[in-house]
């Protein structure tokens, strides 16, 4: 993978346009404009057409589930391949009689590989959206009930004495592959497939650097000392709304010590890697990238 190629779930798939989520008249134009899509989804599960492969399965603004929807459950995601593109948020009793042939709602993680790129990146950043407003129905400083602004990437209590504002959150952690020169350092958790390993990741904590965090991770879970970190990319990470730093370390050769989250950690040399003796994390992750930047270094 070329140092400036996109992870999955990110890129210039979107026009974001946000001068637009000031407009007061923005779903008012949306409704009219006949090029319009939209993106429906259920919980945390999106509308997809299963076959040939996974794909989106937009609707028009003449669908019963838009003509039928309150104001407050729509979103304003951007242009999408050139046509304005908005999120709809369903409530679960939505019948799926009324849903366009051969659609259901899908989970976006299992059928990340299959998706394409450019409507991966989309399903994230929707999803992402749709968490963060689903749990965002309240004000945490005074307890009332809050209300969409910013075509939905806000929301306000509705309290005017109080009128605190809240914008999507994202959850900062950083992912590394840490290498003694010719070893990678690799973990796994107990949940994972049988044989899987992957790199050493962890949320960043408060007053905390992202450098730090690479520094104190790779040690609470494994006991290798950190002597170098260097920021490789990023990767929006929906499940449910992290950010993945990753970083490319230099280590000691310490033995390892397991601590913290994993179940077993190890040394891989290059030659073990490449002749598959462990299960490799999807291509579609940071992890992986990580990894086959390490391996491709001095193949």
């Amino acid at each position: 993978m070329t140092p400036d190629r996109p992870n999955f779930y990110s890129g210039t798939y979107i026009d974001r346009r946000t001068e637009m989520r000031e407009q007061t008249d923005w779903l008012t134009s949306a409704l009219a404009d006949p090029q319009a899509q939209y993106l429906l989804t259920r919980d945390t599960r999106q509308l997809l057409h299963a076959e040939p492969q996974p794909r989106i399965a937009f609707v028009s603004s003449r669908h019963a589930a838009v003509a039928a929807a309150e104001p407050d459950r729509f979103v304003l995601l951007g242009w999408f391949r050139e046509r304005r593109c908005l999120l709809l948020t369903l409530p679960p009793q939505w019948p799926d009689a009324d849903l366009p042939g051969g659609a259901s709602f899908q989970e976006l993680r299992p059928l990340s590989p299959q998706l394409d790129a450019e409507e991966a990146g989309l399903l994230a950043y929707a999803r992402a959206l749709s968490v963060w407003r689903a749990r965002q129905r309240y004000c945490g400083v005074c307890g009332g009930p809050t209300a969409p602004a910013r075509a939905g990437h806000s929301v306000v209590c509705a309290d005017r004495n109080c009128a605190q504002e809240y914008f999507p959150r994202l959850d900062p952690a950083i992912i590394v592959l840490v290498s003694d020169g010719e070893r990678a350092l690799l973990g796994r958790q107990r949940t994972w497939p049988p044989g899987r390993y992957s790199t050493i990741a962890g949320f960043v904590e408060p007053g905390e650097s992202l450098e730090d965090a690479v520094r104190r991770e790779v040690m609470e879970e494994t006991g290798v000392q950190v002597l170098g970190a260097r920021y490789d990319s990023s990767q929006p990470w929906p499940f449910p709304a992290s950010l993945m730093v990753g970083f490319q370390a230099i280590g000691a050769p310490d033995p390892v010590r397991v601590g913290g989250e994993l179940e077993d950690a190890r040394w891989f040399s290059r030659a073990a890697l490449l002749a598959g003796e462990v299960q490799l994390p999807p291509p579609h992750s940071i992890s992986r990238r990580l990894i086959d930047g390490w391996l491709g270094a001095r193949r």
